[in-house]
């Protein structure tokens, strides 16, 4: 079983009339199961590789969530049996990721090897995140440059960010089900 295996997967329970978190959670928790440690300190030594290029007032605060959201939330996959099992996917919303799944295992390789999973922590992040948990990918909190958060206003997720990435096919904030922020 490759990394990329996930996308056939998914593709598979697309076809379904209805798609429910059990359904999405079997392919998430297969696919968690096969990251190993050493993979997950190969994606945090890269992300922290990255997080040099951020100003520095930001880069503790980027590396820890980061790091705590993105890398370890594989465990937190493979131990979360309390979510609502019959409850329904959005299966619009999960049909339109497909190409940006597909481009994130392109795009976002720390390795030229087929087992690079890097992407695949990627992915499984997104989707549960957004999926499972109907959490904005950046959590709550989350600070961007000029002081600007991720915050929650009566039940609806704001970004300040969101339209800036609205011309990058690959920014995975196109998954994510966070609003701009209103501008003031």
């Amino acid at each position: 079983m490759k990394p990329k295996d996930i996308l056939v997967e998914l593709k598979g329970i697309s076809t379904q009339e209805k798609i429910t978190k059990k359904d999405l959670m079997g392919i998430l928790k297969k696919y968690a199961a096969i990251i190993s440690v050493h993979d997950l300190m190969m994606a945090s030594a890269y992300i922290r590789k990255d997080g040099e290029y951020v100003q520095s007032q930001y880069r503790e605060k980027y590396l820890e969530i980061y790091i705590k959201y993105f890398i370890l939330r594989m465990k937190e996959v493979l131990g979360n049996d309390s979510y609502d099992k019959d409850s329904l996917i959005d299966k619009t919303s999960f049909n339109e990721s497909f190409p940006l799944l597909k481009r994130t295992f392109e795009k976002e390789r720390i390795s030229q090897s087929d087992d690079d999973k890097f992407p695949l922590i990627y992915v499984i992040t997104s989707l549960y995140t957004t999926f499972i948990l109907e959490e904005p990918i950046h959590p709550v909190g989350s600070e961007f440059p000029g002081s600007l958060k991720v915050e929650e206003r009566n039940g609806t997720f704001l970004c300040p960010v969101k339209d800036n990435q609205k011309d990058n096919d690959d920014a995975i904030c196109h998954l994510c089900l966070a609003e701009q922020t209103p501008y003031i």
